[in-house]
């Protein structure tokens, strides 16, 4: 379901469907808060973006290089409740967000200039489906010492969906069941530690939380 065929005939917007109304943001609101994040552009050149979840291993919109990079000033947190795609209502897991403070490993993505408008809108319908990010222009240090800003979905503290106690000891309980359409919130987790090592890189949060989630699918073995 999570592929470009599905955001463009508009399947994957449908398929939450099942969120509450309010929850939901119209394509017309999807759009405005790209060209709002354009507006907001802190130069001419190239445009990237930085993946620290799902994008380092399915980035769907197409991109014409792809760097292991830092990002400057935010960390990985879980602090987004999940009711729809790998989670529901009556057993909510956790997605993936920034939060300020520390620095994160991950992969920074070049959009192509040509086709630059519709890469970023596949990537907007994808990341804003209920605005629970702020896309916000960050520092980022490519892998060969060149800095630059780049894109990356931050967490909203004021967003409904927003939980403070990011900790793996309050959240991997709820994921180890949480589960959706597109799959369980704890492949997203091994998912992304998998990802992580094939770049070369970790995340001793993600390890952290993807030990704690092994531990609990053991006793219930």
């Amino acid at each position: 379901m999570l592929n470009r065929n599905a955001i463009r005939s508009g399947a994957y917007l449908e398929s939450f469907d099942s969120l509450p109304s309010e929850m939901l943001w119209t394509q017309e609101r999807i759009d405005a808060s790209l060209a709002q994040t354009l507006q907001r552009r802190p130069h001419d050149g190239e445009v990237w973006v930085f993946a620290y979840g799902s994008l380092m291993w399915n980035p769907i919109s197409d991109f014409d290089s792809r760097r292991t990079a830092t990002l400057h000033g935010w960390h990985r947190s879980f602090c987004i409740r999940l009711i729809a795609g790998r989670g529901t209502p009556e057993q909510p897991g956790r997605m993936l967000a920034l939060e300020p403070g520390g620095s994160t490993q991950g992969v920074a993505l070049r959009l192509g200039g040509a086709s630059l408008e519709e890469e970023l809108r596949i990537l907007w319908i994808r990341e804003m489906v209920t605005g629970a990010y702020r896309p916000t222009w960050a520092p980022v240090t490519l892998d060969d010492g060149t800095q630059l800003a780049a894109i990356a979905f931050v967490a909203k503290p004021d967003d409904l969906q927003y939980e403070r106690d990011a900790r793996t000891a309050a959240i991997a309980p709820l994921m180890a069941v949480a589960t959706g359409l597109f799959g369980t919130n704890a492949e997203y987790v091994f998912k992304l530690q998998h990802a992580l090592a094939d770049s070369g890189l970790c995340d001793p949060y993600i390890d952290e939380i993807a030990s704690e989630l092994t531990r609990i699918s053991s006793q219930c073995a």
